[in-house]
């Protein structure tokens, strides 16, 4: 299987795209310039409320809406945490050694959150959920350190064993492996992608992974509460970790200096592959150029095609996500029992993928079409799961109900991925009123003339493709006209509407006429 990686980066957002044999499979995007609360994040947090009745309190991270701690995840070690960071704030010229410090009792699961952290205490806690609509972040107070062979988790002597690693003999020899190396007041999960990995390489992430938590405990040493301690790597190093294999072909950067993070990230993991990096300098968008935004746009939508003519109607309520199963008009078999089965199981491909693709969480229902055989209905979850068996993101599935519904949960960690696919209107701009029938290219060439007075020549305009064919057509035409007089290229940019236009400067940076920007201010105030 070829798999690659777009890494699109532009001021506004670093939107990152997988691809497999050429279909997309994942889109992620991370927002630039503010605080992200990004899952991995490590934060020293300030009790805000108590909730007795949720067994929970409600903790002030920095975020518009208070995050919140579960008492269940609080984990074992808790009351060993909160020692060693008393201790550990209390004395600003030292640093305690985390193998001295007296372990508490473990809370047990029957506790109350309010014998433990009352309103103002302050605790160190790490993003479990990124902020979700109105929710903010979830928080977990077992802090761990995530790399991609190990996950380090201090103040825990013990040592687990993906279950994914089906060898015992591998089993047993990581698991003495890593006691061997491991300091002692830390505990180690290893991770499926450690198998046969050889010792100098575990033993050096290890190292690595103790330095991050060692650079956490001085950076939280001196500094003040509701304050970030230690962000998470990016979303593309993360994504780089927990996915990067050997069968990845290409990973495509548009930018120099998050091309330069990913060079470091991979010649440390993975010097051998280091050269699937490639460095995007293309003028046409990095995501048009490799059809990725074609296939957001036709695949992000309300409503999804599949194989054979059916379809799905995807859409998202405050309490789940639903997914409608339609086979169209067009049917495959005279036996409606066997039509409405062939039709479930290719719907069933396409809804594994769109659960993937924009990475639903939470409850998921599925009303397929109808089907009277037992056998039929037992069959096509079988397949569902077999189909979910290869999904990195914990899950359940329900056989089909009486009313034939299947409910799906699926691990929720941040928002899902939601794309705008309608295009602006070409009459009004989205203004809803009619403008004068001006030829739209006169107000271009216009617009053009006016950017060109304001910055100079060397700006790229984008536009829609249909517009870019028409500006395109012929020896003379509007592109050559636009860069020969005012110094402009153009460039075509598929996610843009139908008559919209953007300009940017040769370093990516969009630009408007200093009229829009006054007007903009006003309407603000």
């Amino acid at each position: 299987m070829k798999s690659e990686l777009f890494v699109d980066v532009t001021p506004q957002e670093v939107a990152i795209a997988l691809t497999e044999d050429g279909r997309l499979m994942e889109v992620n995007r991370e927002q630039r310039g503010k605080d992200t609360f990004a899952v991995g994040n490590i934060y020293y947090g300030r009790v805000k409320k108590v909730m007795p009745a949720l067994n929970a309190v409600f903790v002030d991270v920095g975020h518009e809406k208070e995050a919140f701690l579960h008492y269940l995840d609080l984990g074992s070690g808790f009351l060993t945490t909160q020692k060693y960071v008393t201790k550990l704030v209390s004395d600003r010229r030292r640093i305690p050694d985390i193998q001295k410090i007296e372990r508490q009792p473990e809370c047990t699961k029957e506790g109350q959150i309010a014998d433990y952290l009352k309103v103002g205490d302050t605790l160190l806690v790490q993003v479990t959920k990124e902020p979700i609509n109105s929710k903010g972040p979830r928080l977990s107070a077992e802090i761990s350190i995530t790399g991609r062979n190990f996950v380090l988790i201090p103040f825990i002597d013990k040592v687990m064993v993906s279950n994914k690693i089906a060898r015992e003999s591998e089993r047993g020899r990581l698991k003495q492996l890593v006691h061997s190396i491991k300091p002692h007041g830390f505990g180690v999960i290893v991770r499926t992608v450690a198998e046969d990995k050889r010792v100098a390489e575990l033993d050096n992430e290890l190292r690595i992974l103790v330095k991050r938590w060692e650079d956490c405990v001085r950076t939280l040493q001196h500094t003040e509460p509701v304050h970030l301690i230690s962000q998470e790597l990016g979303r593309t190093i993360g994504i780089l970790r927990d996915i990067f294999s050997p069968d990845f072909e290409s990973v495509h950067v548009n930018d120099k200096t998050v091309y330069d993070e990913v060079k470091q990230y991979l010649d440390l993991i993975a010097p051998e592959s280091s050269k699937v990096l490639k460095l995007y300098t293309g003028e046409q968008p990095l995501f048009d150029k490799f059809d990725i935004t074609r296939q957001m746009k036709t695949g992000l939508g309300r409503t999804v095609g599949f194989k054979k003519g059916g379809y799905l109607i995807m859409d998202r309520t405050e309490a789940l996500f639903s997914i409608d199963v339609n086979s169209g008009s067009k049917k495959l078999f005279a036996d409606q029992e066997q039509n409405a089965f062939h039709f479930n199981m290719l719907a069933a491909d396409e809804i594994v993928h769109q659960l993937r693709l924009r990475d639903i969480g939470g409850i998921i229902v599925v009303d397929f079409i109808d089907m009277d055989d037992k056998a039929n209905q037992q069959a096509l979850y079988e397949h569902m799961q077999q189909l979910m068996s290869h999904d990195r993101a914990k899950h359940n599935i329900l056989p089909l109900s009486k009313f034939g519904l299947m409910q799906i949960t699926r691990q929720r960690v941040r928002p899902a991925v939601e794309m705008n696919v309608m295009e602006t209107c070409p009459t009004c701009m989205g203004k809803g009123k009619i403008q004068p029938s001006l030829f739209f290219t006169d107000q271009v060439s216009e617009l053009v003339m006016a950017m060109r007075a304001q910055y100079g020549r060397g700006l790229r305009l984008h536009l829609h493709p249909y517009v870019y064919a028409y500006a395109t057509k012929g020896l003379l035409n509007l592109k050559r006209q636009w860069a020969i007089k005012y110094g402009v290229h153009v460039v075509e940019n598929q996610s843009l509407g139908m008559l919209e236009t953007k300009f940017f400067t040769s370093k990516g940076e969009e630009v408007f006429l200093q009229e829009e920007k006054q007007t903009d201010q006003v309407c603000e105030k």
